[in-house]
C-alpha cells in the first residue's frame, strides 16, 4: 500500500518534468525583408503567449506592417495594415512583465499604451538591450513591457527592417518606414 501511495505521489512530479522538457513553441513570421523565427516562453508569460498565438492562428498578423522603426531601439508592428487601418482586436491581456525576462537585443515584447494592462496585438523586437523597459516595480511607471519570446532565426532580417529610412506616414508623425514592411505570413511551426 505504501508503495502505491509513493508511486501516486510521483505522478505529478513526473508530469511537471515532462511539461518542463516540452520544446518552446515557435512562430515563423514571413516579411517583405525575409523570415524571422520567434521562440516563445509560455512558462514565463502564459497569458501573453496564448494571446499572441491566438492572433497568429486567426491570421491577424497577415497584411499588417512594421509601422514604427527606431534604429538602435526597436521595430514595432502587428497592429495596422499598409493603409494604416486597424484590425479587430480582442480585449487587452494582463501585463506579465514581472516574469524575470529582460528587454534585451532580439527579444520579443508586447507594445502597450501608458496603461499597464493595455497590450493587444502589437509586438516589438528589441534592437539593443533596453533595460529602461524592464519591470522594476508594480507602479504604472515601473511596471515595464512584457518580454515573452526571442528571435532565434532571422535577426539579420530584423536589422534590415531597422535600416529602412523613416519619416512621417499615415496618422504617425515620425518613425514610419518609407517602404511598406509587410508581414505576409505568421504561422506556428514545430519547435526544434
Amino acid at each position: 500500500m505504501m508503495r502505491l501511495i509513493a508511486a501516486m505521489m510521483l505522478v505529478p512530479a513526473v508530469l511537471l518534468a515532462v511539461e518542463a522538457t516540452k520544446p518552446a513553441p515557435r512562430v515563423r513570421v514571413e516579411t517583405t525583408k525575409g523570415t524571422i523565427v520567434l521562440e516563445l516562453y509560455p512558462d514565463k508569460a502564459p497569458k501573453t503567449v496564448a494571446n499572441f498565438l491566438e492572433y497568429v492562428q486567426t491570421g491577424h498578423y497577415i497584411g499588417t506592417i512594421f509601422h514604427r522603426v527606431i534604429p538602435g531601439f526597436m521595430i514595432q508592428g502587428g497592429g495596422v495594415t499598409a493603409t494604416y487601418q486597424g484590425k479587430p482586436l480582442r480585449p487587452p491581456v494582463a501585463n506579465e512583465a514581472g516574469n524575470g525576462l529582460k528587454n534585451q537585443r532580439g527579444t520579443l515584447a508586447m507594445a502597450r499604451t501608458s496603461e499597464v494592462d493595455s497590450a493587444t496585438a502589437q509586438i516589438f523586437i528589441n534592437l539593443k538591450d533596453n533595460a529602461f523597459l524592464d519591470h522594476k516595480d508594480e507602479t504604472p511607471q515601473g511596471f515595464g513591457y512584457c518580454v515573452f519570446g526571442k528571435v532565434v532565426e532571422g535577426m539579420n532580417v530584423v536589422d534590415a527592417i531597422a535600416a529602412v529610412p523613416t519619416g512621417p506616414g499615415g496618422p504617425f508623425a515620425k518613425d514610419v518606414p518609407k517602404e511598406a514592411l509587410m508581414i505576409t505570413k505568421a504561422i506556428l511551426v514545430e519547435a526544434k
